[in-house]
């Protein structure tokens, strides 16, 4: 994913209704959806975040049928994407997934607990010294230079075992990944990989949201080319975009993260997903503005008109960006409040953002509940809106917020 490309012109926003439908909507009204969505508020709560496991397995079951025969395995890196990964694991499990990545080495431990028989790939590699800790979570690195290679080879004469083990090569993301000098020598050198069982073979594509970049067939065609020196084991290309791509891309094994839980990054079709996760947070009080007068720190947003504010219990440690500030030249994120979408004004603090409530068709009074991420506001909007991507979005909700989890595994 390449940051934020997603984002298409954006328009200041006022205050507008949420629309009735859209791209993925049923017969259930906005309304049904927002109610269904909305997770309850006990009295001491600031905000809650709600995540629905049967929506997340829905989502895994999804897109397993859209690769199949590949198999389908699951990204759970970074606590699941902010979601829990203690949760969201068996989650996944119960429907059939049995291959995660994570990317460090104790997230495949925590992993580990949480399944028994699940492969596990590490996606930062092998760190120095960290042999024994992937060996305690029977966790399998995936290799990215010779200097992993050789440590990890190493370790396996050292204990006597043939280790199982993913070759990163890299296709031309330029992050990690064996570069194809690496690769060469690995086939002209096969003594090297003698003591591992090498079991994956995998690649990063670097424009794979993008449907007609040229970039992702050239990478396919040198990802081609570098798995044919390498010993034969499953390959693996695609993440949540790069299975869209259509089944060239497929190979083996799909890696699927930000699409399990519910994003649209691909700019072609729409993955076959629905949102996973809505937040929601409470007005702690309203107040009137007069015209000229400045709001929030700095005073970067002053009002035009004598105008309506509300205050949000919710700010960037909460994971609503300061990003999404606004002045008056420059707009920033948005709420919905009664069903409809209304701005952020000034700056957004610690525990609180301003919201100007002027045009709701609506009285906003203090106690209501508003909207930051949800059925009216989805992840690819609240991104785009604070100069980010969903991905962010979703990574930084923060853990002050209560959190209620729908569905799942009994």
């Amino acid at each position: 994913m390449r940051g934020p490309s997603v984002v298409h012109a954006k328009a200041r926003v006022s205050a507008q209704a949420v629309p009735k439908s859209g791209p993925m909507s049923t017969s259930r009204t906005t309304s049904d959806k927002l109610a269904e969505a909305t997770a309850p508020l006990s009295a001491s709560a600031t905000g809650a975040i709600r995540i629905d496991l049967d929506a997340l397995a829905g989502n895994w079951t999804a897109l397993a049928g859209c690769v199949s025969p590949a198999e389908c395995g699951a990204v759970v890196k970074a606590d699941a994407y902010g979601l829990g990964l203690a949760r969201v694991l068996p989650a996944l499990t119960a429907v059939g997934c049995r291959t995660f990545f994570v990317a460090t080495p104790t997230e495949a431990a925590e992993a580990r607990a949480l399944s028994a028989n699940a492969r596990i790939f590490v996606l930062d590699g092998l760190f120095p010294g960290s042999a024994d800790a992937l060996l305690a979570a029977s966790a399998i690195p995936c290799l990215t230079s010779l200097a992993e290679v050789a440590e990890w080879s190493a370790h396996a004469r050292r204990i006597g075992v043939r280790l199982a083990s993913a070759l990163h090569v890299d296709s031309g993301l330029n992050r990690l990944g064996m570069p194809t000098d690496d690769v060469k020598r690995l086939a002209a050198e096969p003594q090297i990989l003698e003591p591992l069982d090498v079991v994956l073979i995998m690649s990063h594509l670097a424009s794979a949201d993008d449907p007609v970049d040229p970039a992702n067939a050239t990478q396919r065609v040198a990802f081609e080319q570098l798995r044919a020196l390498l010993p034969k084991a499953q390959a693996s290309l695609a993440a949540s975009d790069g299975l869209m791509l259509g089944s060239a891309f497929h190979y083996d094994l799909v890696r699927p993260g930000y699409a399990l839980y519910g994003g649209q990054a691909f700019r072609g079709a729409r993955a076959p997903v629905q949102p996973v996760v809505s937040v929601h947070t409470r007005v702690l009080q309203v107040r009137d503005v007069a015209s000229g007068a400045a709001v929030g720190y700095s005073g970067t947003w002053r009002a035009t008109q004598p105008s309506r504010i509300a205050i949000l219990a919710a700010g960037y440690a909460d994971g609503f960006a300061r990003t999404a500030s606004a002045t008056n030249k420059s707009p920033g994120g948005s709420v919905v409040i009664h069903g409809t979408r209304l701005p952020v004004v000034g700056r957004v603090s610690m525990d609180l953002i301003t919201v100007d409530v002027t045009a709701s068709p609506h009285a906003v009074s203090r106690g209501d509940i508003a909207e930051l991420l949800g059925p009216a506001l989805a992840l690819e909007a609240a991104g785009a809106e604070a100069h980010t991507i969903g991905y962010e979005v979703l990574t930084r909700l923060g853990r002050r917020f209560e959190r209620h989890y729908v569905g799942g595994p009994a």
